[in-house]
Order: C-alpha cells, then structure tokens, then sequence
C-alpha cells in the first residue's frame, strides 16, 4: 500500500495554525460545517475549488479510523 499524502496541516503562519486542507487556507472545519447543514461534497467542493476531492475523502477515511480505533 502506498504513503499517505498530508492531508491536513497546521501552520502558524496560515490562518493562526487553524488546522486547513493541505495547499490551501481552507479550515477543515469548514467541511465539518457544511457537512453537519446537511450540504454534500460537491457543494462543499463547488465553493472551495481549491480543495480537491482525494483531499476531502481521505479526510473523512482518517476520522473514521481514528474515531474506531478510539472506541475500541
């Protein structure tokens, strides 16, 4: 299996170290939000056209894994 990219950052020079989508200045609660209002990928990625969707899926791939790691 292939290395990871990063996919999320924390840079104190980008946005105060909020943690965004590696390349770009989107926090990455920004997807959280929009996903929580109900809105799908696509429309999160309609209006952040700088995060890609690769980015987005292995995000939500590694809060799945750690979410059930932690729980079991």
């Amino acid at each position: 299996m292939g290395m990871k990219t990063v996919v999320v950052i924390t840079d104190p020079q980008i946005l105060s170290g909020t943690p965004v989508f590696a390349g770009t200045r989107v926090p990455v609660k920004t997807l959280t939000d929009y996903l929580e209002d109900g809105a799908s990928i696509g429309e999160f990625l309609d209006d952040f056209p700088s995060v890609q969707r690769e980015q987005v899926v292995q995000f939500l791939e590694e809060a799945r894994e750690r979410m059930i790691a932690a729980v079991a």
